[in-house]
């Protein structure tokens, strides 16, 4: 048997390189990754010392071996570092978890009526593409004040084409009608450089533009295109004082961070052409109490260093390597890049905003974890659980009269709906309408794959409905098993009002009662509430598809022309399913074998 390295002795025999460090734990995995300017020293520096952190000193007694990669210079083992961290996710790292695309407002060209619309994803097409915005929410409401000031066309290029009189977007002037020729493509034109310099945060030369053909106007007696122009110069002011900037044309990201009680936020505002277009809130995975400046260390790397960085971005601290990290960015982005934390003016304004916004939303994150962590304790007391409860699962089933079921498995975690868990199945062979036979399929398949190893069980069980539901399930976990799970039914009650639900836990004889104030119950309700809502978005889907579809496709025997023969002697589906087998066997080329079948695929599926 070999034995097992000594990571102390590891260390010292480490290359003075610059690199990249993976720490490993008796089974091999990676808890920590960090990147060094000099390998031996940094490492060695873990076991040379006693920590005052109490996460360091944890990660340090468990690392079992020690594993390298050295790079040419410190800032490319930045770069590895961020690029291990996001496929790893060690534990003892601090983790961005939103990495979401960013939307952009899209600017066609090469078309005589370009295009301005909302995008997300490659940016390939020819245009220009002003962004990243926080949200959809704040491009909409961008493209909505550019269709109030510059009218240019939003819709997709095929209804663009198709078009033979104007839109409604015409009508209430949020577009100039260039689908049907109602502007001469020198004067749409004129908007869409407009539109450009209003997007890059130029609004002093639009209006000042603006204004030389408002007094060209009013001198050749065009008073209907003067008044139009005065509209669009007042609609840009008032733009511009809402936004309370005056002559500034950045883009900035302003990055403020909060932390308190082991939860961190970074609040992000994005200043685009000057212009403040809205804010986006972090919450990145803590290992252990960490300071803002270390936050905001780890933070810019793993948001920045695979999307889009604008030139400055001012920081409420000072982050430890900010040059390596500038050098960083400004290398993956192809142009300098700026990290400041001591601003003046209108920087130092949008500073405090983001501080504001973060201490703020830090305030309610820790309101409601403190919330949801009384719930759970509720339900703890409620169900005499020996230990608070880490995760929950709730299954609902919805149908129409039994078309087209779908079951529901919706997941709550210590944060809440954890909803990258979430799951659907489509219910398949049961008797149309039977929700139990329906709730225990989707109990089966769903733990089944737990057996298997795909995926965590959970600690509660609830299921929507009654005793015949808790009877089928209980069966199907005594088949698979699975043992140690509280299994609670959730039924509506006899008035079905909320806070009257008939509370049955497996193995109890009596139902459980809670108060309709209960914390234990607010929850029960809001994860059945969620499988509901899931449930029945899945249902819809499913019935929609199903609805598009007609079932005389599903018959081998009966091609295109037979379809069409029988829909067209009887007049359609409906009058179709009422035909007998004889019936259908007059039909040119339909055998009675084969009116046999289709008696019984349409005749089946109405049971179902």
């Amino acid at each position: 048997m070999t034995d097992r390295p000594d990571p102390k002795a590891t260390a010292a025999r480490l290359p003075t390189h610059p690199g990249v460090y993976r720490m490993l734990d008796a089974d091999g995995k990676v808890i920590y990754v960090g990147k060094a300017g000099n390998l031996r020293r940094r490492v060695g520096s873990y076991f040379s010392k006693r920590h005052d952190s109490p996460k360091v000193a944890r990660m340090v007694a468990q690392i079992a071996d020690i594993e390298i990669t050295v790079t040419a210079s410190e800032g490319e083992a930045l770069i590895l570092e961020n690029s291990l961290i996001k496929s790893l996710r060690p534990r003892y790292n601090i983790m961005l978890r939103d990495d979401k695309s960013y939307p952009y407002i899209y600017l066609s060209k090469g078309e005589p009526f370009p295009r301005l619309a909302f995008h997300r994803g490659a940016r390939k097409g020819p245009g220009r593409y002003f962004g990243p915005y926080p949200s959809a929410g704040a491009v909409r409401d961008s493209l909505a004040l550019m269709q109030r000031i510059f009218p240019l066309r939003q819709c997709e290029d095929a209804v663009f084409r198709a078009r033979t009189r104007p839109c409604l977007q015409y009508q209430i002037k949020r577009c100039t009608g260039p689908c049907v020729d109602l502007i001469a493509p020198g004067d749409y034109a004129y908007d869409v450089r407009h539109a450009e310099l209003f997007l890059e945060g130029r609004n002093v030369q639009v209006i000042e533009e603006l204004a030389a053909q408002m007094s060209q106007a009013s001198v050749t007696l065009d008073y209907e295109r003067a008044a139009r122009l005065r509209d669009q110069i007042a609609a840009l002011r008032r733009a511009q004082e809402q936004q309370g900037i005056e002559g500034v044309d950045a883009d900035i990201d302003v990055i403020a961070c909060a932390s308190k009680d082991g939860v961190a936020c970074v609040e992000l505002l994005f200043i685009r052409g000057g212009r403040s277009v809205g804010t986006r809130s972090y919450f990145p995975r803590l290992a252990d109490d960490a300071e803002p400046d270390t936050v905001l260390a780890a933070f810019l790397p793993q948001h920045y260093l695979d999307g889009e960085v604008p030139a400055e971005i001012v920081l409420s601290h000072v982050v430890p390597d900010q040059a390596l990290i500038e050098t960083a960015l400004a290398e993956t982005s192809g142009h300098k890049v700026r990290l400041t934390a001591a601003v003046r003016g209108d920087r130092a304004k949008w500073l405090r905003l983001a501080r504001t916004n973060a201490s703020l939303t830090l305030a309610r994150r820790l309101a409601s974890s403190a919330s949801l962590r009384e719930r759970y304790e509720a339900l703890q007391d409620a169900l005499g659980l020996d230990s608070l409860p880490q995760r929950l699962e709730c299954f609902d089933i919805s149908h129409t009269r039994g078309e087209a079921p779908v079951a529901s498995c919706v997941v709550f975690d210590e944060n809440g709906p954890a909803k990258a868990d979430y799951r659907r199945f489509n219910i398949e062979g049961v008797t149309g309408g039977d929700d139990y036979a329906a709730m225990a399929q989707a109990v089966e398949r769903r733990y089944t794959r737990l057996q298997k190893g795909e995926g965590v069980f959970p600690d509660v069980l609830l299921i929507d409905g009654g005793p015949g539901q808790l009877a089928r399930v209980k069966t199907v976990l005594e088949e698979l098993q699975v043992s140690g799970l509280a299994v609670l039914a959730v039924g509506k009650g006899e008035t079905r009002r909320p806070g009257a639900e008939t509370l049955l836990l497996m193995g109890r004889e009596q139902p459980v009662f809670l108060q309709p104030d209960s914390p234990a119950l607010h929850l029960i309700q809001h994860i059945r509430d969620e499988a509901h809502r899931f449930a029945i978005a899945g249902h819809r889907g499913r019935r929609q598809k199903a609805r598009n579809t007609s079932p005389l496709e599903h018959i081998p025997q009966l091609g295109p022309k037979r379809r069409r023969q029988l829909l067209t002697r009887f007049g359609g589906l409906q009058e179709l399913r009422r035909a007998g087998v004889d019936d259908l066997a007059q039909v040119p080329g339909i055998s009675r074998t084969l009116a046999q079948t289709v008696y019984d695929a349409l005749h089946g599926e109405l049971a179902t």
